[in-house]
């Protein structure tokens, strides 16, 4: 199996002198001391870990371990301080502005918590609006995000406006959208964690029936580890901003 995304030593500050963090950092300083002495903030420190073609890694850690600040900076929304992130043999920290658009629209998608749908919009319409900035034509666009609804088991509710929809519903129409632009690499950030249990399970379900079709690269991240057990292939757990432990459920 082919590595898909290796992360290098990645860090991330957040401050106006991370430069000074980071040279504390070095000299073997701990968060709190870095926090109190300069006023910066360690997101990450020295996280390294690589991601298989095709396999659901999950990342689990409590509120606060740096889960959400990682998955953040694997498409760039949180700009790492130092570090690498290879992504098919290219280092996406040193993209510019149009790679990274281009990147961000063709090759890695996001599902977040919170749905981030348009409330003035159709499910439909919800789910063109990636394919739509890509500038593909109308017809095709409708054809693709048809296909991303019925598979995300929402056929029948093209039509719906979101506050038609209960919360798994919407999240489908999230997962829909991401899935729309055919991603290789699918960001997950607690996506099902405030849905109810029963429509939580259904939806793990769905995610791994899904994943058996599409064979994506899925970067999962979860405070709950009876779902991470369940849908990772591997696991790593976060603490205090590093990565602590990486091996499949069963070793962990």
């Amino acid at each position: 199996m082919s590595e898909k995304i290796v992360v290098n030593n990645l860090v991330k500050v957040f401050g106006n002198k991370p430069h000074i963090a980071l040279k504390k950092l070095e000299e073997g300083w701990n968060k709190n001391e870095i926090l109190e002495k300069t006023g910066q903030t360690i997101g990450i420190k020295n996280v390294s870990f690589s991601v298989n073609e095709g396999e659901i890694f999950v990342i689990i850690g409590l509120s606060g371990s740096g889960k959400s600040t990682l998955i953040r900076c694997l498409n760039l929304l949180n700009k790492p301080t130092s570090g690498e992130i290879i992504v098919d043999g290219e280092n996406i920290v040193e993209y510019d502005k149009e790679k990274l658009m281009k990147f961000r629209q063709e090759k890695i998608a996001m599902v977040f918590q919170q749905f981030g749908l348009f409330t003035h919009r159709t499910v439909l319409e919800n789910v063109e609006y990636g394919l739509e900035i890509r500038n593909v034509d109308k017809d095709e666009r409708r054809r693709i995000a048809l296909e991303s609804i019925e598979e995300v088991g929402l056929k029948g509710w093209e039509n719906k406006m979101p506050d038609e929809l209960s919360g798994g519903m919407q999240q489908r129409v999230g997962l829909a959208r991401a899935l729309a632009n055919d991603p290789d690499v699918l960001l997950m950030d607690e996506p099902f964690s405030a849905l109810d249990p029963l429509i939580r399970r259904d939806m793990q379900l769905e995610l791994l029936d899904l994943q058996w079709k599409l064979k994506k690269t899925i970067i999962f991240i979860t405070h709950d580890i009876n779902e991470a057990f369940k849908l990772g292939d591997r696991v790593a757990v976060m603490k205090d901003g590093s990565i602590v432990q990486i091996g499949t459920p069963e070793e962990i």
